[in-house]
């Protein structure tokens, strides 16, 4: 899988941040399409945009990379 996501930064700061985010932080809209689910992970930029909110903390470094991104984690 080689997707590139629109959403990615497209600058010279290419660290984004990773950290988990609790269901019952977020928007209800979002809660309610993950039911089930006690956490995700976040995609932050450097000005802590989120860029991503996905399943499990592998897929969110998984994803930086593939967009030529330096993930770190932060917590």
């Amino acid at each position: 899988m080689d997707t590139k996501y629109e959403n990615f930064p497209q600058r010279d700061d290419r660290i984004v941040y990773v950290r988990p985010v609790s269901i019952k932080d977020l928007p209800q809209d979002v809660q309610d399409q993950v039911k089930g689910a006690r956490s995700l992970f976040a995609v932050h930029n450097g000005d802590g945009e989120r860029l991503a909110l996905v399943h499990d903390e592998r897929l969110a470094f998984v994803l930086a990379r593939q967009n030529d991104l330096a993930p770190v984690y932060v917590h």
